[in-house]
């Protein structure tokens, strides 16, 4: 059983690093997309066993929202001062400025729309033909949908009918002027997959993905860390209680779960007994409507 498992997981690795190879010997100006979450630390794990002892042959794009976990940001910078790679950083607030977009209202008021100007800016001013990032297939369904190598129009959108047969590990990067790529070296790859190899490379990750105390707003079942990017109401519940994080994306749209699990043996148990997925449990954008992502994917969003 030790072995096959072990095996799998060889075999998933070498496919994400033969993916990464090929954004290197198919595209001009590549870029990672970085989060500081841990599907993103894992694609810069596979990068450096792809690509060292060289430096990367792309930077690490990080589209700030500014409603970021603190613990996320401090685990970027010196992941980044550890590896010693480039790391581009654009800021939604300055997109916001200059484009003089109306921000979202209401109590979970979410910057989650408009960071997709700033991602296609980024890679209009950068001239980036291929971005990388961390998107799998089980976490959505609107990402069960794609294909490792994803085209977007010159407009930066997704059409999920337009998708190109991918047969053999054969990828075809061929675009036309104005087009670029979104890459998923881990489309194949589950939570659960995500986990045990994070335990097998002793990958370090921020604290919030381990069980801690937390001042949370009780809301709809859910959890949600008091900050000031949320509203707080009279009636609202705020309690201090033991959660983590499965999945890692702004405080205003991230939920907690209640656990105990300290270590990655507690958390690689607790996600086989779950019958949910990260995100259809804790993000609060994807319940907007059944199709929440699939709109913003249509837009340009990851």
């Amino acid at each position: 059983m030790g072995l096959h498992h072990l095996d799998y997981l060889d075999e998933l690795e070498s496919e994400s690093i033969h993916i990464f190879r090929e954004v290197a010997g198919q595209f001009e100006k590549p870029a990672l997309l970085f989060s500081g979450g841990k599907d993103s630390i894992v694609l810069v794990h596979l990068a450096l066993k792809a690509f060292r002892p060289g430096k990367f042959p792309f930077p690490l794009v990080h589209i700030d929202t500014g409603h970021n976990f603190p613990e996320a940001l401090e685990f970027r910078d010196s992941l980044v001062k550890t590896i010693d790679e480039k790391l581009i950083v654009s800021k939604v607030e300055d997109t916001i400025k200059e484009r003089r977009l109306t921000e979202q209202k209401g109590k979970f008021a979410s910057r989650n729309q408009l960071q997709t100007y700033t991602l296609l800016d980024t890679i209009e001013e950068n001239g980036f033909d291929a971005c990388i990032g961390g998107a799998r297939r089980d976490e959505e369904k609107a990402r069960a949908k794609e294909r490792i190598f994803s085209v977007r129009d010159e407009f930066g959108q997704w059409d999920p009918k337009r998708q190109r047969p991918e047969l053999w590990n054969i990828y075809n990067g061929k675009i036309n002027k104005g087009e670029n790529v979104r890459v998923f070296p881990i489309s194949n790859w589950t939570e659960l997959d995500i986990w045990n190899y994070i335990r097998r490379e002793k990958i370090d990750l921020p604290s919030i993905y381990f069980a801690h105390n937390r001042e949370v707003l009780e809301y709809d079942g859910q959890y949600v860390a008091v900050s000031g990017f949320i509203r707080i109401d009279e009636t609202d519940i705020i309690i201090n209680k033991k959660v983590r994080y499965r999945t890692v994306g702004d405080m205003t749209c991230t939920a907690a779960v209640a656990s105990n699990a300290s270590t990655i043996d507690d958390i690689i148990n607790e996600i086989t007994a779950t019958k949910t997925s990260e995100r259809g449990e804790t993000r609060i954008d994807d319940k907007v409507s059944e199709a929440a992502m699939e709109d913003r994917k249509k837009n340009g969003y990851f």
